[in-house]
């Protein structure tokens, strides 16, 4: 494809000599831009992955990966249910669980919440491990004990404490078109925290038994979730299961129950991405820029070499060797340092911090104190492959152009 002049001319040229000392520099500008590009990228893109990870990880801990209801709004069989569920070889385990939006009162406070009934002993299988309790703990939830574990967010809203009573008002359905108001007052035996506002300061638990009961449910369920080996493979999952336990059942998954999280994290990675391509771009219009004026350098030089007898298809291999080179030592570059800050982010950042003065993740005011990364081998190759490409197409315009001298035309006056 390339023969050896090829490659020393073309290389040779990297090295602008004579009047032109200013390309030299253009084409390390170009280098760096790319680099430069290259990384950043590869860092932003590490640091969204780790934050979309960390968001699924804290929406999970109060939600598991599935879930399945009925279309009549309640389960009377769930344990046989729970059991078919579970029989399924990527379920690890499953639990009942009453949905119910209601209102809590402390004093003269009223707030909207959503109430949990559950099983402490199926929960803890499904999503206990993943909960932190600041106080008290699910072993709390007992049958009629009217205990009750609420979100640190709401509990200082509320300004209760463990002990202290809580009045709950739900509705339940007394007829086709009839809510009727009911009252029951609880005590709070826990708090804790779950790590996502939309949990800690709108969501409580009490056992599934005394919802049921708030409902008139009596031994029925409304919902049964379920946690799979893999919450990846929960959308899999729940397909299964949907063919193997027919239209019976409503079934969904994590990635249907928080879509509208994801999709704004995929568009805000989507958005990133294109802006800081633009980097990249940049530098390849300088390798256009550099290019054009090595050309108009070597004018004579590529007269003579078309005299000796190169073709006009050997003088663009010298030049698209030169643009090549220039734009895949910047891609690796760019990976290169690119990996390095992605795997070392959690270490530099704190560094960063301490050489500043303040915190850029203050804990009262963030969630997540520390910025995560994780770096996804997909994306650093996608990443170079465009770079590549982009700077591979950039030095098609000079390349042609150099091929179009006419050796006649630029001796003459030599």
């Amino acid at each position: 494809m390339f023969n050896t002049a090829e490659l020393f001319i073309g290389l040779r040229y990297l090295r602008a000599k004579r009047q032109t000392g200013f390309v030299s520099f253009i084409t390390f500008i170009s280098l760096v831009g790319i680099a430069l590009g290259v990384a950043a990228l590869i860092v932003i893109l590490s640091v969204m992955n780790g934050f979309e990870g960390e968001l699924r990880d804290r929406l999970l801990s109060m939600t598991a990966h599935g879930h399945v209801t009925s279309e009549e709004g309640s389960i009377q069989h769930w344990d046989a249910l729970t059991s078919k569920v579970i029989a399924d070889e990527h379920v690890i385990a499953a639990a009942p669980i009453v949905e119910v939006e209601g209102m809590i009162r402390a004093g003269s406070y009223l707030n909207p919440i959503f109430i949990h009934g559950i099983l402490p002993a199926a929960e803890r299988a499904v999503s206990g491990p993943t909960i932190n309790f600041i106080e008290g703990s699910l072993n709390t939830l007992e049958t009629d004990s009217r205990h009750i574990l609420l979100g640190r967010f709401l509990a200082v809203q509320l300004g209760v404490r463990i002990g202290d009573g809580v009045v709950l008002l739900v509705p339940r359905a007394t007829g086709d078109i009839y809510l009727q108001p009911v009252l029951e007052r609880f005590v709070v035996s826990g708090v804790f925290d779950a790590g996502v506002q939309e949990h800690d300061a709108n969501l409580a638990l009490v056992h599934i038994e005394d919802a049921a009961r708030m409902l008139s449910l009596g031994d029925q369920a409304t919902a049964v979730r379920f946690l799979t080996d893999d919450v990846m493979t929960a959308p899999e999952t729940t397909e299964r299961l949907t063919e193997k336990l027919g239209n019976t059942y409503l079934f969904s998954d994590w990635t249907i129950q928080n879509e509208s999280y994801f999709r704004a994290i995929r568009i805000e990675k989507m958005m990133m991405s294109l802006l800081l391509s633009l980097i990249i771009g940049v530098a390849a219009f300088n390798i256009v820029a550099s290019l054009v004026m090595v050309v108009t350098d070597k004018t004579t030089d590529i007269a003579i070499l078309r005299t000796l007898g190169m073709s006009s298809t050997d003088i663009v291999k010298i030049f698209f060797i030169q643009g090549a080179v220039i734009g895949w030592l910047g891609v690796l570059a760019g990976v290169l340092i690119g990996i390095v800050l992605s795997v070392n982010v959690p270490t530099l950042v704190p560094l960063l911090e301490q050489f500043m003065g303040f915190q850029i993740m203050p804990a009262d005011v963030y969630y997540v104190t520390v910025i995560p990364s994780v770096l996804v081998k997909e994306d650093v190759l996608i990443i170079a492959v465009t770079a590549l490409v982009l700077t591979a197409l950039a030095t098609l315009y000079p390349a042609s152009r150099a091929a179009r001298v006419q050796p006649a035309a630029a001796l003459r006056y030599e």
